[in-house]
Formats: C-alpha cells, sequence, structure tokens
C-alpha cells in the first residue's frame, strides 16, 4: 500500500499555517505512539513522515522498520492533532494508541537543546525494538505478545491479589508476579509496589539485557500469571512475546496497555505507582523532570549521581536559585519531558568520607566541593541535586582537592593527514577539552604519495609542484591501486581529486587493525577513541573487530565525526555495542565531501539506547563553538 496514497492532500494555505505554528492554538505537546504491523515500503513512509512533520513543525524521533513505526514527537497542540488524524487516515495504523499530553512551551533553545527537541530525527532501522543484541537469538514473533490489559483491568487485578481475593486473578491463576520491563534508571525512581504481590525488577543497564535476565530467572516465572508494564507499551509487546515463545508454563503474560502513562492519566494519584514515570527521551537523564518547569531560568546548572557515575547523558538546565512554586509537580517540565509526581521518598545518610549522601530509590546524590547541594521546593520530598557553579572550572575537581583523572582519547585523523595537522586543527577542541580530556595523535601507517593539482590558471606542460618541504600524509584505508610508498618528490596527480574516493578504499585494514592495537598495548589503556573523516570510518572498524574477537570493543566511548561505513567487509547485524556520539554536518550539501546520510548510515550501525546524533552545519569539520561543544563535554561527562 503507497503510505501517501492513504493521507489526505493539504492545502498550501493550510500547510503555511500548520508551518507557523499549527493553527490557533499556541499550547505545546508531546505525541507518543506505536504500531507493529508489516511495512510494505519502509523508505516510503519514512519519506512521508520527514515531509509531513517538517510541514507541521514537529520536532522529536521517528523510527520506522519493516515491521512497524514508534514515534515521540513534540510541537504545537494542534500540529500533532493534525499529525494525528493524518496518521489515523492511514489503514496501517488502525487501532493505534496515540498518547498526546499537553507541556508548556519550552522557556528557552537551551532547554530545548538538552532535551533533544530541537530537530526532527526520521530514521529506518532493522526492527523497532533490538530485545536482544545477540544475533544466535531469534527475535521473537510479536503475533505471540501477551494479551493487553487496560489501565483499569491492570489495577482491577492487583487490587484483588493484593487484598488477598483470587476471584479476579487473570486466567484462573492465582499466582501472580508484577514484573518490570525498563532498566535500572528507570526503576529506582519509579515502580509498581502492591502489598503481599511479588514485584521483578530486573534492574538492567539496557532493554537488550532483559532476555538473558528473563533466561536466568524462568523459576520464578514459570506458571505465573505475569503482569508486565513498562514506560508507554512498547517494550513489553517484544518482551512478553519473548516469555510466552519459552511454551508450556509461560502461557499468561499480560501487558499493561499504554504502558504507565495510560495508568497514571486513569489514576491521577499514582494507584499502585509509587515514584515517577518518564516517558520521553530515553538518551537523557531522568532526573531533569525532578527539577520544575519555574526553575528553569537561571544561570545554575543540574547534575545527578547517575550522570556523575554512569554511561548516561549529563542533566544540565538552567534553574532559578530559588524556586517559589507550587508543593507539587503536577505540569509536565518542559516540552522534551512529560512526568507525573507521586510519592516520592527522600532520606539522607552521611558518606563514607563524612559528606552527605541522598538517596532516593537509590539514586545518590553526593554533596561535592565547589558543587552546591540545591533544592526544587516545587516537589513534594525537597528532592536534592547538585548545581554546577562554574561549571568548567569546577569540573576538574571533585572531594575536595582531589583531582579527577582526564579521560584518554586516541584521535585518528582523515585521509591525507598526519597527526601534526590534525593536532593542529582540533587545538581548538583540546582547549574546551582541557579540564576533562587528553587527546592523544597518531599517524596511520600508509604512508602516501606526494601529488597535487596544478592551478587551472596555469598552463604548462610542467606545473610548478608547492613550494616548501612535503610533510609525509597517511592514511588507514586506500585504493588497490594506489601507490603508498614514501616519494621524496611532489608528482601530478593522474586524474582530479574525487569526493568519493572514500568509497573506494577498501584496501589497508589489517595492516591498521594491527598498528592500532599494538599501539593500544604499548600505550596504555585509551577511554575512549575518536575519529574524522577517515578516521572515524577506520574507528568503527576498529571497534567492530574489537567486539568480534573480544565479545565487546575495548573503549569506553567512541565519538564518531563526519565519519562513514567504510567499504570494508561486511558489518554485523549485530550492533556495535558502544556509547557513541555522531557529529556531522546535517542535510544535504553542509559537508561537501562526506554525505550526511554516510555520517546517518554509520550512526545506525551502533546500538540505538546508546548512540548520539549531533548534527551541525558547518561542513567536514569537527565544530567546537555551542551548542555542538556543549553536547560533547555532556557526553564526555558520563565516563569521568
Amino acid at each position: 500500500m503507497d503510505a501517501k496514497a492513504a493521507l489526505p492532500p493539504t492545502s498550501t494555505q493550510e500547510q503555511q499555517k500548520q508551518e507557523e505554528g499549527g493553527g490557533g492554538d499556541g499550547s505545546y505537546g508531546v505525541l507518543l505512539y506505536y504500531k507493529y504491523a508489516d511495512v510494505p515500503d519502509a523508505p516510503a513512509l519514512a519519506a512521508l513522515y520527514e515531509s509531513r512533520c517538517r510541514a507541521l513543525a514537529l520536532v522529536g524521533r521517528v523510527r520506522v522498520g519493516p515491521d512497524g513505526v514508534n514515534a515521540t514527537l513534540g510541537g504545537r497542540m494542534a500540529a500533532l492533532e493534525k499529525h494525528i488524524e493524518e496518521m489515523s487516515s492511514n489503514s496501517l495504523f488502525d487501532g493505534t494508541d496515540f498518547k498526546l499530553a499537553s507541556c508548556e512551551d519550552p522557556i528557552d533553545e537551551r532547554v530545548a537543546r538538552e532535551c533533544g527537541f530541537t530537530s526532527l530525527s526520521v530514521r529506518l532501522v532493522k526492527e523497532l525494538v533490538t530485545l536482544c543484541s545477540n544475533p544466535s537469538l531469534t527475535t521473537p514473533d510479536i503475533s505471540f505478545a501477551g494479551r493487553h490489559l487496560s489501565a483499569a483491568e491492570f489495577h482491577s487485578v492487583l487490587q484483588t491479589v493484593g487484598t488477598g481475593s483470587d476471584t479476579e486473578a487473570p486466567a484462573g491463576q492465582n499466582d501472580v508476579v508484577v514484573l518490570d520491563a525498563r532498566n535500572l534508571y528507570e526503576t529506582r525512581i519509579g515502580k509498581f509496589h502492591v502489598p503481599n504481590v511479588e514485584t521483578l525488577h530486573p534492574e538492567i543497564r539496557q532493554y537488550s539485557d532483559l532476555p538473558l535476565w528473563i533466561d536466568e530467572h524462568t523459576e520464578k516465572l514459570r506458571g505465573k500469571s505475569i503482569m508486565m508494564y513498562c514506560t508507554g507499551g512498547i517494550r513489553c509487546e517484544m518482551a512478553s512475546a519473548y516469555i510466552r515463545s519459552k511454551g508450556e508454563g509461560f502461557e499468561n503474560v499480560f501487558q499493561l496497555y499504554g504502558g504507565i502513562q495510560r495508568y497514571l492519566e486513569q489514576y491521577p494519584d499514582g494507584g499502585y505507582f509509587d515514584g515517577k514515570n518518564f516517558v520521553f527521551d530515553h538518551s537523557n537523564c531522568r532526573m531533569l523532570v525532578l527539577v520544575c518547569s519555574t526553575c528553569q531560568d537561571s544561570n545554575k546548572e543540574y547534575v545527578c549521581e547517575l550522570c556523575l557515575k554512569n554511561g548516561k547523558q549529563c542533566c544540565e538546565i538552567s534553574v532559578k536559585q530559588d524556586c517559589q512554586a507550587e508543593s507539587e509537580l503536577s505540569e509536565p517540565s518542559d516540552i522534551g519531558k512529560l512526568s507525573i509526581s507521586n510519592k516520592i521518598s527522600t532520606s539522607k545518610a552521611p558518606g563514607s568520607n563524612g559528606k552527605g549522601v541522598f538517596e532516593t530509590y537509590g539514586v545518590k546524590m553526593n554533596s561535592i566541593d565547589h558543587m552546591v547541594a540545591s533544592f526544587c521546593t516545587n516537589l513534594t520530598s525537597r528532592y536534592p541535586c547538585i548545581a554546577l557553579e562554574q561549571r568548567d572550572k569546577s569540573i576538574g575537581q571533585m572531594e575536595g582537592s582531589e583531582q579527577l583523572k582526564k579521560l584518554r582519547i586516541l584521535c585518528l585523523h582523515g585521509f591525507r593527514q598526519n597527526s601534526s595537522n590534525f593536532k593542529g586543527r582540533t587545538s581548538s577542541l583540546a582547549k574546551k577539552l582541557k579540564h576533562i580530556a587528553e587527546l592523544v595523535f597518531i599517524d596511520a601507517p600508509h604512508e602516501l604519495s606526494f601529488v597535487y593539482r596544478p592551478h587551472p590558471d596555469v598552463c604548462s606542460d610542467k606545473p610548478s609542484p608547492p613550494s616548501g618541504t612535503a610533510k609525509t600524509k597517511s592514511a588507514w584505508l586506500v585504493s588497490p591501486n594506489m601507490s603508498c610508498h614514501t616519494m621524496q618528490d611532489w608528482k601530478v596527480a593522474d586524474a582530479p581529486f574525487d569526493p568519493l574516493q572514500y568509497q573506494e578504499q577498501t584496501d589497508g585494514f589489517k595492516e591498521s587493525y594491527a598498528y592500532l592495537e599494538s599501539i593500544i598495548a604499548q600505550d596504555g589503556n585509551f577511554d575512549g577513541v575518536l575519529g574524522f573523516s577517515q578516521g572515524a570510518a577506520m574507528a568503527a572498524l576498529l571497534c567492530r573487530q574489537q567486539q568480534k574477537t573480544c565479545g565487546s570493543p575495548k573503549f569506553r566511548f567512541g565519538i564518531f565525526c563526519s565519519g562513514y561505513p567504510a567499504p570494508v567487509g561486511d558489518f554485523d547485524r549485530e550492533p556495535i555495542r558502544l556509547p557513541s556520539l555522531h557529529c556531522f554536518g546535517g542535510g544535504e550539501g553542509h559537508d561537501r565531501q562526506i554525505a550526511s546520510r554516510a555520517s546517518t548510515e554509520l550512526a545506525g550501525m551502533f546500538e540505538e539506547g546508546r548512540c548520539t546524533i549531533v548534527e551541525h552545519d558547518m561542513g567536514h569539520i569537527i565544530p567546537t563553538r555551542p551548542p555542538y561543544i556543549d553536547r560533547m563535554k555532556e557526553f564526555l561527562c558520563n565516563f569521568i
């Protein structure tokens, strides 16, 4: 079915009105929905989303795969309602639960940027939800998914079982367990609690770890009526199908339809859910929602312990020093994050070093020298955060005078460059990161001939070569017919420099890989790898090969600038399991050497839940001005 044919035409006048804000309703909202269905032409549907969402001035993330669609969008309420109307006219979305909630207009550009809500990202994926990164495990058939229970039905079962009555237990089963399909961070902040009912919290770091947890706890699930829940419902679809695929003893699996979001809409007081639900921005910190919307207009910044210690985005946001808002957080904090506040409990205990340690559902907030502990009184229970004053000055100091160890980052230059000129080109970057990172530059192993193109205005059979002493240039990958021996003299290039030459550079990987492994072995451990252009392609190949050989990359993170997937072998279906940041010129023509679609394709080869994309309009460079450098700093803060 042609996805475009199912949508009503839009007049030029109507489209202009939508682009200006979606009509007369000036309020903002967030829309979440997913649909598992066979998509006959995923690229056409993705193109349709790109076109229509831009026409409606919507931002957010859309993932389109052969098995369906998953969308989280923000914009004006009228535009979101129009989008729902358009999608509902397509039979592909019959029965889709469109979850739409209003929220406040973001106070400034920075708030929206921190929430990932300044642009539209529509991506083609192989599958909507990657349940397991192990390619040997077959993805379960989604038709095996557990039965949906409405919020009222889910609540009724919990109430009945919790009070000791078994007349309404699902499928006639009296032994009920509640299973949380979310990750550790979400569970610590909010979860279901039912008296007399066992609740299982896997506390996984990422969703793809859930199958292994299920396999290791099958006896806790066998013969039980399993009540599953997650944020919005999509993760329970695949996870419940995985459990039911185990056969006898695992038939009775039920999932909360619409997730916690729909449950809290039905039970605003929280019902059996204790804490907070975060229904957006899975790549950023959920703690941000604990700062109320009226506190987001100052020069202070907040950071939580999870962002300091664990691999998540730094939770920076502007806040007022003195919050004078109401006593409960009842409205969404900004366009990027929806939240519902319920029964947050906070305690304070002395830390091992005598400093204050705050805990909420196991999440610690350490009072750090040069970092002032602040509270948002808009919350029911004065939730503590850490306000960072003078971020760049204090980032190098922690726990009094103890110096934070800088991150060591191995830097791989581009084609026909060397470590010296790459270091020069990134001097501004090194300066901006001087408090948190040490950049280590090395030369690629394949030395290139000294070639040049004569100036087009010079008419001579023997044009003069460039003046000065030639400096050795090298590469990580080369074309099969390229000469890679060092020459003392310049020579005229045989043909014009081809901007697509990288597509022909298929040789040299084995030598470069062995060389890099020797560097890593000799020069000590590196926290991360940064690559530019061909260096980014090589860095990705290096991480992929390490994962194939050792089970996982040897780095904690990777930064890939203006990168592309090198045409060397085939990338496995298994994504590269490494936190990654991809920085490149977005849109056609912004980078004339590496097309944005190539950089996007490279990003798609990394694990999606741990992949950050930063698009800019500055060409084939690594930008060092805000907001781009801020995003890189935030990414690196995860690993300090």
